[in-house]
């Protein structure tokens, strides 16, 4: 079966989470991601446990279907390889702080000399301008920076450190794929390629499409836990069960929450839906009692068919046993030879010809180094010679 980036070649320099992320989404989907690292640790998410092999289960799962090449780019010989490497690759994605790669003599000006239609992507904290583009910085720096993070948490509290990376991977990861893919469909129609400059940081204030513009039009700052969709409402909240789960409720249309108090018998408060935030806390308080009488099992079977929006809340033991994941196959097992049996997180871009596929788990440490070299012409000889000197792994 044909694979929908089939073809495309990725040189990926990046580590941790975003830009693995990035390019595991286009490994997925067919591409030739070779994993550059260097000759020391590389990638510092092999570093960890769990592990499956030598690598942790993180690394795994998100270097699964890349091959591995160890170069030192701080050497002549190492900077020559990766000059050859990118002048037959379709994209290359780094995630050094600006200037780094002009440093070591292997920036966009120089790659672009060598490849027209190359396209390359940075995926940093703040962008490659401004002043804070060389700073240090975390997925919490960037949502701090952003105004993402004041509306996390409860009113009347401090903002709440968020459980997932939203600026690593929805600001960050998933943008830099979409802007490599809009480039290449670019390229496409000029034959040329261009550099696609990816702020985590921006990509995080981009999801503040609920709240932002209302405020550049009226100047009124929201508080926390008083938006509409942040737990200010009864209809919108998570509720206790008797055995101590709990339940999500998310009857934003009226039709839905008419529904919803029907089923615990409390029509009295349909029509408060939208009753003033100093009601919102008795009603909620009200609906609590009714929740805390039965078992999240008892309400799941009791809201079973009923169209009010309510669901369990997961852990994460509950995921392979979810029905509508197991439909969609978003857990999958891969067989390996000398790790056993490996659970992954499947693709979650479905496609109905070209659809994405885990091949291979993640390789190990410059496991591809040689096969890669010897494609481009180096000699058996040369390659020996450059792992003696450390200039390859």
């Amino acid at each position: 079966m044909p694979s929908a980036l089939e073809n495309l070649r990725v040189l990926d320099l990046t580590r941790l989470l975003p830009g693995p992320y990035c390019t595991m989404l286009l490994a997925d989907f067919g591409a030739e991601v070779i994993k550059v690292e260097d000759t020391g640790p590389g990638d510092y998410a092999r570093v960890g446990t769990p592990k499956w092999g030598e690598d942790s289960t993180f690394f795994h799962s998100l270097n699964r279907n890349k091959k591995s090449v160890c170069l030192d780019l701080k050497t002549e010989q190492g900077k020559e390889i990766f000059l050859n490497m990118a002048e037959k690759a379709d994209v290359i994605v780094e995630s050094f702080r600006p200037g780094v790669m002009d440093r070591l003599g292997v920036g966009y000006k120089v790659l672009k000399e060598k490849n027209s239609g190359l396209i390359y992507c940075s995926l940093t904290g703040y962008g490659q301008t401004g002043p804070y583009s060389t700073q240090p910085g975390h997925d919490l720096n960037y949502i701090s920076y952003a105004g993402l993070l004041e509306f996390f948490g409860e009113r009347n509290r401090k903002p709440t450190v968020p459980p997932v990376p939203i600026a690593d991977i929805g600001g960050g990861a998933l943008l830099a794929t979409v802007g490599i893919l809009m480039a290449l469909f670019e390229r496409n129609r000029s034959g040329n390629g261009q550099f696609v400059d990816i702020s985590m940081m921006d990509g995080a204030l981009s999801w503040l499409q609920l709240t932002l513009p209302d405020y550049l039009a009226s100047n009124i700052e929201p508080k926390r836990g008083e938006l509409p969709l942040s737990g200010r409402h009864a209809f919108y909240e998570v509720y206790e069960t008797k055995d101590g789960r709990y339940l999500s409720v998310g009857a934003v249309e009226a039709k839905f929450w008419k529904e919803f108090c029907r089923v615990i018998e409390r029509d009295d408060l349909i029509k408060q839906q939208y009753a003033p935030i100093q009601e919102q806390d008795r009603i909620k308080d009200e609906i609590q009692a009714v929740i805390s009488t039965k078992t999240q099992q008892e309400w799941v079977e009791i809201f079973l068919g009923v169209e009010a929006c309510v669901s369990p809340v997961n852990r994460l033991a509950n995921l392979e046993s979810d029905p509508q994941f197991i439909q969609r196959e978003m857990i999958q097992t891969y067989h390996d030879t000398e790790a056993g049996e490996v659970k992954l997180i499947a693709p979650p871009i479905k496609l109905s010809e070209t659809p994405g596929t885990i091949r291979e788990l993640a390789p190990k440490s410059g496991q591809h180094t040689a096969e890669i070299l010897a494609e481009m012409g180096y000699s058996i000889q040369r390659i020996d010679e450059w792992k003696n000197k450390g200039v390859i792994k």
